[in-house]
């Protein structure tokens, strides 16, 4: 998440909600994942301000840890940023801690490799081997380029 967006989400009259966990994945990365949410206002609610209580953050906190463990420790590595690109992990977060008070605007803001298994060429190959076959079109050279002529611009003193 960037910087601009980060600042964005932070507004008055609100609780801010931050966990991090560290989790090791089925490959043998351990990462470390930082998430935020913010408190909403209920339904109907004639107060200004969106504050939980000390506990409820706690509880929700808990919860967050706990998912993001879940997620992260139930595949390896790919997976994980599989599941963080389209904020599935988000989601799963604000909807499970709806109960306990209403957040919006939850993120995985941020993942570190904390520690990374030792280099594997097979598991390496095995990796990249697994992406599509297609990574993009062959570019046609014109005949000029072929011969060996040079483009250049009147008065540019060299080629392009």
């Amino acid at each position: 998440m960037t910087r601009d967006k980060l600042a964005s989400l932070i507004r008055k009259w609100q609780t801010l909600i931050e966990a991090h966990v560290d989790v090791k994945t089925t490959d043998g990365y351990t990462v470390r994942m930082f998430a935020i949410a913010f408190t909403n206002r209920q339904r109907n609610q004639k107060r200004k301000t969106a504050y939980a209580q000390t506990a409820q953050v706690h509880q929700i906190r808990r919860r967050m840890m706990e998912i993001m463990r879940r997620n992260a420790a139930s595949g390896d590595l790919r997976k994980l940023f599989d599941k963080l690109i389209p904020e599935a992990i988000g989601a799963e977060i604000a909807k499970e801690c709806r109960a306990v008070y209403p957040i919006k605007d939850v993120y995985v803001r941020k993942v570190k490799v904390v520690k990374r298994p030792k280099f594997d060429l097979e598991r390496l190959m095995d990796v990249h081997g697994s992406g599509k076959e297609d990574s993009g079109a062959a570019i046609k050279r014109e005949a000029d380029l072929a011969k060996g002529r040079v483009e250049t611009l009147a008065g540019s003193g060299g080629r392009l």
